[in-house]
């Protein structure tokens, strides 16, 4: 691997709790994005220390290794198992990149540790990442596509997400290109207006499975939504589709099911379900339409998924942006942590007037700006 840059060597070295809050891969995901954006060299120790396995599962650790090619720096104690790295960047570069954790790890979150420093590369950054693109606790890829990428475009942010092979829970094996634009700096962004639904778009699709399947998904949605949503759906369209995936785009037999509401003011929010074996079609859709009532009872502008992925990014940028959302997960409180101490920002939280489970959450970003080479 290329030795680390002469500003990281020079910097002193930053030490991360991998074991506090949320306590998992998403300190390493953020502290590792940031640590090779800054060129700062960082220890992460006590590494998912409550974990019932402690240490570096085979996803956290291709995600690593992967910013650390980025960043043509160093990566040390890069082990399944360990629950200590240091990480000694040098400085981003563009070209052509792949990963894969070699089990059913989940690539929306290869995304994850990988955008903020693909975003800031001199050059179009490739990404070929292999992995679940429908995992268990995780994003589906989908969600990447529908939700996060239309909202990260205000920021300035302009990524291209393509699904090659679908890779189902737990067998994986799914394959995704990802390709960056460069920007030399982010805008702020306000999204404190949640307006009203004004569309829902229900997206269900297996693979391998008998052709109902899918439909089937999706008309339990069709039928659940009236009666979780109630009054809140208003007189919203809801826009059904039913796919069947052929063989040769396909990994292993799954079904899966993303819910997109769509409101008034551009807000997105989401929900999914995932599959597996004696799971019936209704309870698929029943998961994914329980996660989207949560989310739009809650009164944000984001849902639980994006709140905490947008606030690496508010840091980042230039001027102050300004989030409604609705109750603060374990990784946003996670993510506002890690980006105070690793950036220098302040995030500033307050509660929305009438509204007990909103919040607005605020942070005036640092205006980063690529190192020249």
């Amino acid at each position: 691997m290329a030795q680390a840059g002469k500003a990281a060597l020079h910097k002193e070295m930053v030490e991360v709790d991998g074991s506090m809050l949320e306590g998992g891969g998403q300190i390493l995901r953020i502290s590792a994005a940031l640590s090779c954006l800054l060129q700062q060299p960082i220890t992460v120790r006590s590494i998912r220390a409550k974990r019932s396995k402690p240490g570096l599962r085979p996803q956290h650790l291709a995600g690593l290794d992967l910013v650390a090619r980025i960043s043509q720096g160093q990566l040390v104690g890069g082990s399944v198992g360990s629950c200590e790295i240091e990480l000694q960047p040098g400085l981003i570069k563009g070209g052509d990149y792949r990963a894969d954790p070699g089990t059913a790890g989940s690539v929306a979150l290869l995304i994850q540790v990988s955008l903020p420093c693909a975003v800031f590369c001199r050059y179009p950054c490739n990404l070929l990442l292999t992995g679940g693109t429908n995992a268990d606790m995780a994003p589906p890829v989908d969600y990447i596509q529908q939700v996060f990428s239309p909202i990260a475009k205000r920021l300035g942010i302009i990524c291209n997400v393509d699904i090659i092979k679908r890779g189902f829970f737990p067998q994986g094996g799914g394959s995704v290109r990802m390709t960056c634009q460069p920007v030399n700096q982010l805008t702020a962004f306000e999204m404190i207006e949640p307006g009203r639904i004004s569309e829902i778009r229900v997206h269900a699709l297996s693979a391998g499975l008998p052709h109902h399947v899918a439909g089937d998904i999706a008309k339990a949605c069709e039928r659940q939504l009236p009666r979780q949503l109630g009054g809140l759906l208003g007189d919203a369209r809801v826009r059904v589709t039913a796919e069947n995936v052929s063989p040769d785009k396909a990994r292993a037999s799954g079904c899966c099911v993303l819910l997109v509401a769509e409101t008034t003011t551009g807000c997105l929010l989401a929900g999914s379900g995932l599959g597996s074996r004696g799971k019936r079609s209704p309870d698929v859709a029943a998961e994914a339409v329980e996660m989207l009532s949560q989310n739009i009872r809650h009164g944000g502008c984001v849902d639980e998924h994006l709140q905490d992925q947008l606030l690496i990014f508010m840091a980042l940028a230039a001027g102050r942006s300004r989030l409604r959302t609705g109750p603060l997960t374990l990784h946003t409180q996670t993510a506002i942590k890690l980006c105070e101490q690793l950036l220098g920002v302040q995030f500033d939280v307050s509660d929305v007037e009438g509204s007990p489970d909103c919040h607005i959450v605020s942070c005036e970003g640092i205006g980063f700006s690529p190192p020249s080479p």
